[in-house]
């Protein structure tokens, strides 16, 4: 699985405003710097997650964007799907979508179980809980053997 430059920046654009103390809305100037986001991108991404729903946006000289809802109810899976789409696809089609034959038949099973790993921890994590530094348990725990800070 990769994860796109522009899931990544919406991301990290998401937590910064998770992170903001108060409610007034941050620049997306202010976003870009603090996240070392390329400002341009960065409107692009912002536009997607206003009309995904996650973020709001006000004009003006004390304009900005802000969360649409709490960070608690805004999972790492739902700011992934709003900029890039389908967590997991394969040749950009959705698994259940997919056939094979023959020796390859068992494919199928392989590409849906990883679906469902990667569903299960992108929509088990909030922005609260990254912003926080409180990763839940589960989440921990995969990252605790020294395999997985390893590249094969």
């Amino acid at each position: 699985m990769r994860i796109s430059a522009r899931a990544d920046y919406a991301v990290r654009a998401a937590l910064q405003l998770a992170a903001s103390r108060d409610d007034a809305p941050l620049k997306a100037e202010a976003i870009a710097d603090a996240q070392d986001i390329p400002h341009k991108f960065l409107e692009s991404i912002l536009n997607d997650m206003r009309r995904g729903g996650l973020v709001l946006s006000q004009r003006g000289g004390n304009g900005g964007y802000r969360l649409a809802k709490p960070a608690e109810s805004i999972s790492i899976a739902d700011v992934i799907r709003t900029v890039d789409g389908p967590l997991v696809s394969v040749r950009g089609v959705r698994p259940p979508e997919l056939s094979y034959t023959g020796p390859a038949e068992s494919l199928l099973p392989l590409w849906i179980a990883l679906r469902s790993n990667v569903r299960e921890i992108l929509e088990g994590v909030s922005l609260a809980d990254v912003a926080s530094g409180q990763l839940p348990a589960a989440v921990c725990a995969l990252t605790n053997t020294p395999s997985a800070w390893v590249n094969p």
